[in-house]
């Protein structure tokens, strides 16, 4: 069992992202005893207290804003004192830009294995055990350590957060400042995204090259409106933004995003392996395909066989008045 776990925490504006409270959810549900939270930047010692309502038991932090533009060499220093002073058993962190680079960065600096982009973590007889999907989505690998601490990179909703303990506290620390770094950030183009982002989306309907054009994404977005614009955004297939019947932003895929929503509705999807690498986390999948031999069958969870254009309009109508 991992008696000491250490979650390498990300703010978002000041705030604690929800995938820090995921990722304090699996430290718990491995058994962890003692839940540590590394936060690093500025406002990190004011999130510390929705760390211990999401179920830390003690939060280091250091406020130093020169941590807010993520570097990689003077964030392993920072939680390589983490490390230190919590002694962890496991550390985990989110599959984000962040996790990418800091755990093969601590892996080796602590000598030890990293598992990225899991999908689970959990306790086995003692020893952890970190699964993710490999060939595109086709398989389950699970892997265990000979080595401690156990890293691991966790996908964003694959974990669920623990029930909020309103007004819970816990032990505080103190991390080291920003060292000097060899990296220089010349410039940050930031793209702006309307409506509902694909990773913090609940519901995720995407379209592809079975739409026959890109009108078809018409009746993809009103589906996805029915649904609910605070929890339902869409996608597209890397065949359909080839294509381009829908911005490269919104593909899912193995050359696109990573979503793990709880439902994934795929509407003229084929089910190509790099398309099912992208959304084969998502809790249900539900494929619209007109073809019943289509590869996105396997996946899903439920399956209906008929032309888009009249099930999709007829589903969204049903939706409208379940209201």
């Amino acid at each position: 069992m991992a008696s000491n776990a250490l979650v390498v925490g990300e703010l978002a504006e000041g705030e604690l992202n929800a995938t820090t409270l995921e990722l304090i959810g699996a430290a718990s549900r491995l058994g962890a005893s003692n839940i540590t939270v590394a936060l690093l930047g500025g406002g990190a010692s004011g999130a510390a207290s929705k760390a211990f309502e999401g179920g830390a038991t003690k939060v280091l932090t250091s406020d130093d804003a020169s941590y807010d533009e993520f570097r990689g060499d003077q964030w392993v220093a920072a939680v390589q004192n983490a490390v230190e002073q919590a002694s962890p058993d496991v550390i985990l962190l989110a599959q984000s830009h962040v996790g990418r680079e800091l755990a093969p960065r601590l892996a080796f600096r602590l000598d030890t294995g990293a598992a990225m982009d899991c999908l689970n973590v959990e306790d086995d007889g003692g020893a952890v055990k970190a699964t993710r999907s490999v060939y595109g989505g086709n398989a389950m690998a699970t892997y265990s350590f000979v080595t401690s601490p156990a890293i691991v990179t966790v996908r964003a909703k694959a974990q669920d957060p623990l029930e909020p303990n309103a007004g819970a506290s816990g032990e505080t620390g103190e991390l080291p400042g920003a060292s000097d770094s060899r990296t220089t950030i010349a410039g940050r183009e930031i793209v702006e995204a309307a409506g509902l982002q694909l990773q913090d989306a609940s519901i995720v309907v995407s379209g592809g090259r079975g739409l026959g054009a890109p009108e078809g994404f018409q009746v993809v977005e009103e589906l996805a409106k029915a649904l609910g614009a605070d929890r339902a955004a869409v996608g597209a297939s890397r065949a359909a933004c080839d294509l381009g019947w829908y911005p490269p932003s919104q593909q899912v895929g193995l050359t696109g995003k990573v979503v793990t929503p709880d439902l994934y509705i795929a509407v003229a999807i084929s089910g190509a392996s790099q398309h099912m690498a992208g959304c084969s986390g998502a809790k249900t999948i539900v494929a619209i395909n007109k073809d019943p031999e289509a590869n996105i069958f396997q996946f899903a969870r439920y399956g209906i066989v008929g032309d888009y254009k009249e099930m999709v309009p007829a589903l969204t109508e049903a939706i409208k008045a379940a209201k």
